[in-house]
């Protein structure tokens, strides 16, 4: 490592990430090591969520149906004196 810090990637590791210079790359400490890896372009992320990808809202709204139904039946014994 020179003075500044600045380490140079073997051309082996280079030409295996297809690193040019001037690329931007990510270092991160994991395990005692150190990794370089390209940076995840946001580009990449455009439509992960969309339709077919995970949904977390319809699982929320299906927990929160539940729910409801629940909180409704409870309510309905309660009213018919079954509950106590």
């Amino acid at each position: 490592m020179g003075p500044k810090g600045q380490v140079v990637i073997p051309k082996a590791v280079r030409e295996e990430l297809d690193l040019r210079p001037g690329d931007e790359v990510v270092v991160d400490a994991v395990d005692g090591e150190a990794r370089v890896r390209r940076p995840v372009e946001a580009s990449s992320l455009l439509g992960l969520l969309a339709d077919g990808g995970p949904s977390m809202m319809k699982d929320l709204e299906e927990e929160h149906r539940w729910e409801i139904e629940h909180d409704e039946r409870r309510q309905a014994k309660l009213d018919s004196g079954q509950m106590w």
